[in-house]
């Protein structure tokens, strides 16, 4: 079994291609049950985010698991897969482990540093937990990944300058009007990256805000929250005609904010600005509609030079924690390896532990009259014998192993002692590659 991470994102494909392959949240328990029955894959967790499409997985051929699991995810948006092989990228191993890592830490993300990726992975990883997608590989690499992402946060200085989408976006603003105080606010959508960027500007002044959602119960929700006034999802033209700054992060397979519904608000409003900061992804609003007077509208892609100037900042934190990552991948590497010896010392161990007891069973037979002494040490005797067996034996696996030449000394051994199977298959999924 090989250990695979593939994907496109942020810094292999534009917004507009990324939209094309995000997956709404409800479909991700469809699509993992539908990769897994093709038996491509063993293992797999997928990851959807605004700025990344990733499966993770363990399967005897990447190649093919790979194929299955962006096949399906390509039907399911109606996506020629043909046009999206130029943006993805595969990482095997060693790479993939250094991948996952990468991106629990944020190291990988638009905005280095930020938090909300961690808790992206985290429910990713539940929800493929809740599918029974998770076998103990990719539970292992996993659990270090939250691990890892903890340490590169509680040792670095990476998360010392504030920088998030949401920042991203208040800077923005700040740079279009002369100050937020007073500047009315329409939240569309109730996403938790559209509700900290509203956040964001309330702490800077803005007043009063809305919120729009399809769901009615979620906008009174988070508008009580912030201290604000929900709106019907039918009146969102009208809201955008009482508003200043418009929020959009819903997860509508298409925009909901068209270029008329925009032009006809600016009709009535006059000249006063109307700023869209659309995070969503797909995009919630047409890109045409920034081409209107009065009107200014950024997407996800556009909040990236906000953030550039906070982003060397923290490069140099972010080089210590790769350093740090390096090193916990070799440890990883080395846990896999020792994890795949295991049941192979074990029973080598067992092997000689029956011929020792057998041996000294008939020993004993032929002195009925041995003392307690004497029965003891020659259990000692022999237990020491055969530790001594065993020590050249298990120090070679071991270093084999982390040489990454395990498998064949495991059949070597397994053919000398005669132990059960071929010692060619590890218990637990992948394993490093001899």
């Amino acid at each position: 079994m090989t250990l695979f991470a593939c994907g496109l994102n942020h810094r292999t494909a534009p917004v507009e291609v990324r939209e094309q392959l995000a997956v709404e949240d409800d479909k991700l328990r469809e699509l993992l049950h539908d990769i897994q029955a093709t038996g491509a894959v063993a293992e797999m967790v997928i990851l959807s985010t605004c700025n990344r499409v990733e499966v993770y997985g363990v399967a005897d051929v990447p190649g093919e698991g790979r194929s299955a699991a962006f096949g399906h995810l390509c039907r399911h948006r109606g996506v020629a897969l043909a046009g999206l092989e130029p943006y993805v990228y595969t990482h095997l191993e060693r790479d993939a482990i250094r991948h996952v890592f990468r991106v629990a830490a944020s190291l990988d993300s638009m905005m280095v540093g930020e938090t909300q990726i961690l808790g992206q992975v985290k429910d990713a990883f539940a929800l493929a937990q809740t599918c029974e997608t998770v076998g103990p590989t990719l539970h292992s690499l996993f659990t270090q990944a939250f691990a890892v992402a903890k340490r590169v946060r509680t040792e670095t200085d990476i998360g010392r300058h504030a920088v998030s989408i949401s920042f991203a976006a208040v800077e923005l603003a700040k740079k279009i009007f002369d100050g937020l105080r007073g500047r009315a606010v329409l939240l569309l959508g109730a996403g938790k990256m559209g509700e900290l960027a509203a956040r964001q500007l309330v702490e800077h002044g803005a007043f009063p805000i809305y919120v729009v959602n399809r769901t009615w119960a979620r906008a009174q929700e988070l508008a009580r929250s912030l201290a604000g006034n929900a709106v019907p999802f039918a009146e969102l033209a009208t809201a955008l005609g009482a508003v200043d700054i418009v929020i959009t992060s819903t997860g509508a397979a298409m925009p909901l904010v068209s270029r008329s519904m925009v032009a006809q608000v600016m009709q009535a409003r006059g000249p006063r600005p109307l700023f869209f900061i659309d995070i969503a992804v797909p995009r919630d609003v047409e890109p045409s509609v920034g081409e209107l007077a009065g009107v200014y509208c950024y997407d996800i892609d556009d909040l990236r030079q906000v953030i550039e100037a906070n982003l060397r900042e923290r490069a140099r934190e972010a080089e210590r924690a790769e350093a740090l990552i390096e090193r916990e991948v070799a440890k990883f590497l080395l846990r896999l390896g020792d994890a795949e010896i295991i049941p192979t010392i074990v029973s080598l161990r067992e092997r000689l532990e029956a011929i020792r007891a057998g041996e000294v069973r008939k020993a004993l037979a032929r002195l009925p009259d041995a003392p307690p002494d004497t029965r003891e040490a020659m259990e000692a005797l022999s237990q020491a014998i055969v530790n001594k067996i065993l020590h050249a034996p298990i120090t070679k696996l071991r270093e084999s192993s982390r040489a990454g030449a395990g498998r064949s000394w495991m059949q070597l051994v397994h053919e000398l002692f005669g132990l059960g199977g071929r010692g060619d298959k590890a218990e637990g999924g992948w394993r490093p590659r001899a």
